[in-house]
């Protein structure tokens, strides 16, 4: 069975799950695209992906850069953190990715067994995402006006990515769970020494980011994870690309970085967890 096949059954057998992004009815499948009752409809690309935007959004999530984040996560680049995720995930559980990028957390976490949706607003993202051998679904998407039913989710996974909460809380299951992962202040340190040295931009705070999703989410339990990730100097420029944080940095200091890379770069998260969640 070709994939697109593959994906349009597997997306029937979920049952009701997909919000029509212009009228907010149900989507349901029919043959190889998703159909509300007023008749909009979303075919599904060759990869079996959807794409729920009415016009493409621009980017700097570009095929290299994505690419080279595949290589650095399959290398084990985010494994700490999110085996502390997968950990808490059963079969019984329904995740979806903010922010998935080239979907290869999506389709590590459903190693637990759980259904993993994953979603990002960049189809270059998507499309590389659909070339995965798993049974995560992938759809390109608005953070702002998210393309699934209410309380279609017990889990909700967010890695680095910015929150739209009320979304958050609108497709979240009564009881559901969240994962939010972001930056500590340590993270990534050597780049931001090394290529922001006596500006601001060399420290680093997330104490706006968490103080806001602990006001909206108070039960918010925060575990640190911390840990050295060493690199061969291939691996250090894929992370060059990879990361936001580089790409404005003055040129000579990122060409004196990649051609000395340092032998590790410090990654240092907070785990911001949520139990039953309350509406």
């Amino acid at each position: 069975m070709r994939k697109i096949s593959e994906k349009a059954a597997a997306m029937a057998a979920l049952g009701p799950l997909f919000a029509c992004p212009v009228c907010r009815q149900p989507l349901a499948v029919d043959g190889l695209s998703l159909v509300c009752e007023n008749q909009h409809r979303f075919d599904l690309a060759k990869k079996g992906t959807v794409n729920f935007l009415n016009k493409p959004v621009a980017t700097e999530y570009l095929a290299p850069m994505l690419a080279a984040r595949r290589r650095m996560l399959d290398a084990g680049f985010f494994k700490p953190f999110l085996d502390a995720i997968e950990a808490q995930l059963t079969a019984a559980d329904r995740f979806l990715d903010i922010g998935c990028g080239e979907g290869t957390p999506t389709a590590y976490l459903t190693a637990s067994g759980a259904t993993g949706v994953g979603f990002d607003i960049s189809a270059p993202a998507i499309q590389l995402a659909g070339g995965l051998t798993t049974p995560a679904i992938f759809c390109v998407a608005d953070l702002a006006r998210l393309p699934f039913l209410a309380g279609s989710f017990s889990v909700i996974v967010d890695l680095f990515s910015p929150g739209a909460y009320a979304e958050f809380d609108r497709v979240l299951a009564p009881g559901g769970r969240l994962f939010k992962v972001i930056p500590a202040s340590d993270y990534l340190r050597e780049l931001r020494v090394g290529l922001y040295r006596d500006t601001d931009k060399a420290t680093y705070s997330n104490a706006e980011v968490k103080e806001r999703f602990i006001v909206h989410y108070p039960q918010t339990t925060v575990q640190h994870i911390a840990y050295d990730f060493p690199l061969t100097k291939a691996q250090f420029a894929d992370l060059m690309a990879m990361t936001p944080l580089t790409w404005q940095a003055p040129a000579e200091r990122r060409a004196a970085m990649l051609e000395q890379p340092p032998a590790s770069i410090h990654v240092g998260v907070e785990l911001l967890q949520v139990n039953n969640c309350e509406k």
